[in-house]
């Protein structure tokens, strides 16, 4: 049997309350007699003459039995959870990883099923034991990236460290930048959904005195310290950086000379802060713990566009515009939202990577800013 999904049932349910109760905007009421959905008459001002007009232009809506309207209501329950019963069922061992992998990006992102971050990590899993690498990989990122809520660093490793396993050819860095080299890991991870996940972190297993020692070490990710990081210190971070978030280092670079330029000190009146200003409720939701931290800024804020280009399909405007002015903007007004800033923040961007105004998709861009800094 095919997993259904409680969220989407419920957004369906409350679609159809709504339907049948709410009062239409042409001034009739919908009601549940036994006599059908018939107007009764006028609501607050509204004219006869629109009513006569909506009886008029629908005549089968107005008169409606209350046997159809209830009909009518499962059609739109069952539609609205028609695409989450599509995907396959990840207790099911026929599924390739490859369909497994889809629907969890679905679920992910909310693009094609409800969003469902649980359901995403089971499909995930799923994939991950038929010794899908990619699937191995991105349960590491979720694990490590606080994606999912909190952050488990001993989790993440141990997934990066069975997807080099398989040769994956990021995990090896990822486990690098975790400084988990040497590290006892579980050989087979768990598959862990949120509500029981716990924030640990890799400093914690290794020795005390290694430990105390960490903070002081620099790694090939970190690149230059605080005190001395510039312009070039920020591209090299980026072209390290981008490719595990799957972007390409100029549309971040773009981004960041846009939002900061390069200054890693920027706080904005709405307090956006750091390299890509991350407002606080970002970080936290991207898991970045000191936003003052150049490289956990640019993951905060690589993740964040990640997620919001796959939340639009690849949509280069939209995630842009979703960065700028928050991805419920962009889905109520059902495109670029008419904010001046929002509409001049997209342009800009566009313009640094050298594409015309109304380029939707990601692209291969070719600005590259100045290294001095």
């Amino acid at each position: 049997m095919l997993r259904t999904n409680d969220n989407a049932g419920k957004t369906a349910t409350d679609t159809l309350v709504r339907l049948i109760y709410r009062p239409s905007p042409l001034g009739c009421r919908r009601d549940s007699s036994p006599e059908g959905c018939q107007i009764r008459g006028p609501v607050r001002g509204a004219s006869m003459n629109a009513m006569t007009h909506h009886q008029r232009q629908f005549p089968r809506l107005t008169r409606l039995p209350f046997a159809r309207c209830l009909a009518l209501g499962c059609a739109i329950l069952l539609s609205a959870g028609a695409l989450a019963e599509d995907l396959p069922s990840p207790a099911s061992p026929t599924v390739p990883p490859e369909q497994l992998m889809t629907a969890g990006q679905r679920f992910e992102n909310g693009v094609g099923a409800p969003q469902d971050l649980d359901s995403a990590i089971e499909h995930y899993c799923a994939a991950a034991q038929q010794a899908h690498a990619e699937a191995r990989y991105h349960l590491g990122w979720l694990y490590g990236s606080g994606r999912l809520g909190k952050r488990d660093e001993v989790l993440a490793a141990a997934w990066f460290q069975s997807a080099a396993g398989l040769g994956h050819p990021r995990a090896s860095q990822q486990l690098q930048s975790l400084k988990a080299q040497g590290l006892e890991l579980e050989p087979s991870p768990p598959c862990v959904l949120r509500g029981q996940m716990v924030a640990r972190r890799l400093a914690d297993l290794r020795p005390k005195a290694e430990a105390d020692e960490a903070p002081a070490a620099r790694t090939q990710d970190e690149g230059p310290r605080l005190r001395d990081i510039g312009a070039a210190d920020i591209i090299a971070l980026v072209e390290r950086l981008a490719p595990d978030y799957r972007l390409d280092p100029d549309l971040v670079l773009a981004v960041i000379e846009t939002e900061s330029n390069f200054n890693i000190a920027a706080k904005s009146p709405k307090n956006a802060q750091g390299l890509m200003q991350l407002i606080p409720a970002t970080a936290d939701r991207f898991g970045v713990v000191d936003v003052w931290d150049p490289v956990q800024n640019l993951k905060g804020g690589m993740a964040y566009l990640r997620w919001l280009l796959d939340r639009f399909e690849g949509n280069l405007e939209l995630a842009l515009a979703g960065y700028n002015a928050g991805e419920q903007a962009v889905t109520q007004h059902g495109g670029v939202p008419p904010y001046p800033e929002t509409q001049a923040y997209v342009k800009r961007i566009q313009r640094r990577l050298g594409l015309a105004a109304g380029d939707r998709t990601e692209s291969n861009p070719t600005f590259r800013p100045s290294a001095s800094g």
